[in-house]
């Protein structure tokens, strides 16, 4: 096989690799702070589409994370931005929180339940019947359907909570319409953040818990993939996969004498 170029870009998932149940995961201030210093374009992507850019980055500033509201790429920014691409100043129906609805008026579209071009399925702890139901009768009435990440359960304190794949195959088995996944594992989500940062795959490394989205994700975009123990997936499990990532390490602290700073660019 041959060699790997150096890693110039950087691209993290957050919750089990940064942050767990709302604290940070040791060694992730450390990785943060490395980054930010070393100058080297990063992103920390989440598939969670519930808050906006500028919310995850209050929020992981209170942990003592200083992520720029820049270098935060959500599910719900990649759906929006595949919308853009797709059918500008389109029309939707969506069943989400600010992360989603936000990202699409930033785009132009108009939130309607009227004849929409889609029916956009994000995150939300308040899910309806009402809606679900109005987002069945859309699709079947012509509305195409998209879902900002085929998560089936997230984290919480109390444990495991259906998430946005788990509703979504509710809809799918009363409509028959699979719908299109915008975030991980698609690599869309990590080819449109690599491009907002200006980063090429070939020189970038992605770290994630998990092997369905994070690890599968990078590998399909060409990327180093690193696998960190702190989140969903143990030792135990890799192998079930028929894919496997670049590197395992324990925690996110293994990874920040990997990147180097600009006095060390001769280093590798």
């Amino acid at each position: 096989m041959a060699d790997r170029k150096p890693i110039t870009s950087w691209l993290t998932d957050m919750d089990g690799v940064l942050i767990h149940e709302g604290t940070p995961i040791p060694g992730a201030d450390a990785f943060i702070k490395r980054l930010r210093d070393s100058g080297l374009p990063f992103l920390v992507l989440t598939n969670n589409s519930i808050y906006t850019a500028r919310d995850l980055h209050a929020r992981l500033n209170r942990m003592g994370l200083d992520v720029p509201v820049e270098n935060i790429w959500t599910s719900a920014l990649a759906t929006a931005q595949f919308l853009d691409d797709q059918r500008p100043g389109g029309t939707a129906y969506v069943i989400g929180e600010a992360g989603l609805t936000t990202a699409l008026h930033d785009i132009g579209y108009v939130l309607t339940d009227h004849a929409p071009d889609y029916v956009v399925l994000g995150e939300t702890r308040t899910y309806s019947f009402e809606a679900l139901t109005k987002a069945i009768r859309l699709i079947n009435g012509g509305a195409r359907f998209i879902c900002t990440n085929p998560d089936e359960t997230g984290p919480s304190a109390e444990g495991p909570l259906p998430a946005t794949g788990s509703v979504a195959a509710l809809i799918t088995k009363a409509t028959g319409k699979e719908p299109y996944f915008a975030g991980k594992p698609n690599p869309l989500m990590m080819r449109t953040g690599l491009n907002a940062i200006g980063a090429h795959s070939e020189t970038s490394a992605m770290i994630g818990d998990r092997m369905d989205t994070d690890v599968l994700a990078g590998l399909e975009a060409g990327m180093q993939t690193f696998l960190v123990l702190t989140g969903l997936t143990g030792t135990a499990d890799i192998d079930r996969y028929p894919f496997r990532p670049s590197h395992v390490v324990d925690s996110i602290a293994d990874l920040v004498d990997l990147i180097d700073l600009p006095d060390q660019a001769d280093r590798t």
